[in-house]
């Protein structure tokens, strides 16, 4: 058996050099020195007989060979990441530490259940559970700071990571039960009450001001927030009516009587929630998880809503269940 010659050390240097574009950046993130760093990038090129950074652009970029050594590169360190984290985690059931964040939205009816259906499958696993907006768990799973992470799927950016869907969860509007206006009477702004908005920060937020200039639909923009609490709250006082889903409406309990859901009109648009994870981390793992969640997305949100509202019955449903890996 043929024997490589070149250091895994070298290969994850040049992998982070390459996407980061700084010796100075790639020292600060594995804690080697500068010159150290310099060092395996040299070795690795020396050792190729190729130069595979452009070192004297600011930032630096890989050259033509380099772009197709990456490639390759990628691809087998996912690979022998995989089989570390596997190899260390064993069998599920001996799997000793997953931490996993879920979006606001899976809080107080899903996160718990699923809590107590994972620890029953994993006694030996110690968990970290996080509770964060879509944005940032996203970004969690490109740091590693987090193994498995639940979160609407971005609608221009490829996340960039494997993905397991999770639900179809259509938009609607929501505005003050008896107030006796139509949808098309809130978008034309006719009914004297403000939009409720999510942030912009937020993906769910970015996603309806998306759709809202895409219809051309210009209101007045006085009112944001990151709680979807507090948005459902001021709908059933009404102060205010909100583009919302079917999901953030179901667990807002408490408010369901003082608030009416109508279909979006016209050409409708959803978003997509999906289990996300790194290439090394996908499997089991990420397997037992979205059997899980589906199972507890179905009985505590979709059949719920579905019952109450049978108009959604063809929109708010599970998604395509087959992965979606990084491509």
């Amino acid at each position: 058996m043929k024997r490589s010659s070149l250091s895994l050390k070298w290969l994850e240097v040049f992998e982070l050099a390459a996407q980061r574009g700084s010796v100075q950046a790639v020292a600060e993130e594995t804690g080697l020195s500068v010159s150290t760093v310099s060092h395996h990038i040299r070795a690795l090129e020396s050792a190729l007989g190729v130069a595979l950074l452009d070192h004297s652009r600011r930032p630096m970029v890989v050259t033509a060979a380099g772009a197709a050594f990456l490639r390759d590169v990628d691809a087998g360190l996912r690979l022998i990441r995989r089989a570390e984290t596997q190899a260390r985690a064993g069998p599920l059931p001996e799997t000793r530490a997953l931490s996993l964040a879920l979006i606001e939205d899976f809080d107080s009816e899903i996160a718990p259940e699923l809590a107590r259906m994972l620890a029953e499958g994993m006694p030996r696993c110690v968990f970290r559970h996080l509770t964060r907006p879509s944005h940032e768990i996203l970004q969690l799973l490109r740091n590693r700071d987090i193994d498995l992470g639940v979160a609407t799927r971005p609608q221009f950016e490829p996340p960039e990571l494997g993905e397991y869907p999770l639900l179809r969860d259509p938009f609607v509007l929501a505005a003050p039960a008896g107030s006796g206006d139509g949808a098309e009477a809130h978008l034309a702004g006719e009914t004297g009450l403000p939009l409720l908005r999510y942030t912009g920060r937020q993906i769910i937020g970015a996603q309806i001001e998306a759709h809202l200039r895409r219809l051309r639909i210009d209101l007045p923009n006085r009112f944001e927030f990151e709680s979807n609490q507090s948005i459902m709250g001021l709908v059933a006082a009404g102060g205010g009516w909100a583009i919302t889903t079917p999901l953030n409406f179901m667990r807002a309990r408490r408010f369901h009587r003082d608030i009416a859901l109508m279909p979006f009109p016209g050409k409708g648009f959803a978003r997509t929630v999906s289990l996300f994870a790194p290439e090394d981390h996908a499997g089991a793992a990420a397997d037992t998880v979205t059997g899980a969640l589906r199972q507890l997305i179905q009985a505590r949100a979709i059949d719920p809503a579905v019952e109450r509202m049978p108009w959604l019955a063809d929109q708010f449903r599970l998604a395509e269940s087959e992965p979606v890996r990084e491509s």
